[in-house]
């Protein structure tokens, strides 16, 4: 059924008059801010400022993927370059998360690896690390094996795993041995039965299960990407024992009062900051994921 939803939400954003509405629009542009820090670095640094203020330290995603030409992927390089430095400039404390496809990684392995490497120094200069997010199965084993050379030559990245994907305890037990920090989250693609959880109680099953390795492992620092209030209380009460620092992870203008919650709780969270020119697909993702955001925008395009 989830399925369906989601299909039918992306299908009705690729209308005309639905994009025109949220690019064009006061109250479209209005509702994109809620969820998107702005179009520009300068919007975006402003935005990791509040959330720095209100306790909470960031991730920025320059939005985009699947860059199709070298030039494209060293342009992708140099904004988060440019990210990066703007951290360091404004004493923000924060890291960036970047897909490998934006540097490269479907058009030439060896480029990408090679972007990946000038970035994870430029953060180490910077005092900062980086977090590759994890796209489609079909990018899976590459990903890994980027990550896996980067962390062992610079250290400072950490990786995104997804606990839909049935595969994931074999990658969690080869990663967690180079340290760094593992972001959690329950996956995001459409992906087959055969190789990925489909109902939501396996797939909360299996965020669970790899959720309190993660905070088995004092070596490790788990960051707990989820805005489930299930998944919040379980990843608290494995966590009690636990002496190494943790942290959770939201989207930005995602379960905001959850957000809120967690902090007056005194537990870490890690504000996910996305912003760019890339905006309005990253937008409908988000609208046909959680169903309250799609009412959210009709309530504000009737005043409400």
């Amino acid at each position: 059924m989830k399925g369906f939803v989601v299909w039918v939400v992306l299908a009705i954003t690729r209308w005309r008059l639905v994009r025109w509405i949220f690019t064009r629009t006061r109250v479209g542009r209005r509702v994109s801010r809620r969820f998107v820090a702005g179009e520009t670095l300068a919007e975006a640094i402003q935005v990791a400022l509040e959330a720095n203020e209100a306790g909470m330290p960031v991730s920025l995603n320059s939005l985009g993927e699947h860059v199709d030409d070298e030039a494209s992927a060293r342009i992708c390089l140099d904004s988060y370059v440019a990210a990066i430095d703007a951290l360091r400039a404004n004493g923000i404390d924060g890291n960036i998360s970047v897909k490998l496809t934006q540097l490269g990684l479907v058009l030439d392995e060896e480029l990408c690896e090679t972007l990946l490497g000038d970035l994870a120094r430029h953060a180490a200069e910077a005092g900062t690390t980086l977090t590759i997010d994890m796209e489609d199965s079909t990018l899976t084993d590459g990903t890994l094996d980027l990550y896996e050379r980067a962390q062992r030559a610079h250290g400072n990245l950490g990786v995104a795993l997804q606990a839909y994907l049935k595969r994931t305890p074999q990658d969690l037990a080869r990663v967690a041995p180079l340290g760094g920090h593992i972001r959690l989250c329950k996956g995001a693609y459409e992906e087959p039965e055969s190789i990925a959880f489909r109902s939501r109680s396996a797939v909360n099953e299996a965020y669970d299960g790899l959720m309190r390795s993660l905070l088995d492992d004092e070596g490790l620092l788990p960051a707990l990407a989820t805005h489930d209030d299930a998944r919040v209380e379980a990843a608290v009460a494995a966590a009690a024992g636990r002496t190494a620092p943790y942290e959770f992870q939201m989207l930005y203008g995602i379960r905001v009062s959850l957000q809120e919650q967690l902090l007056a709780d005194g537990l870490a969270l890690r504000s996910y900051i996305p912003y760019g020119e890339a905006w309005y697909p990253y937008l409908t993702r988000r609208m046909a994921e959680r169903p309250a955001n799609l009412w959210f925008f009709i309530r504000a395009l009737f005043g409400r």
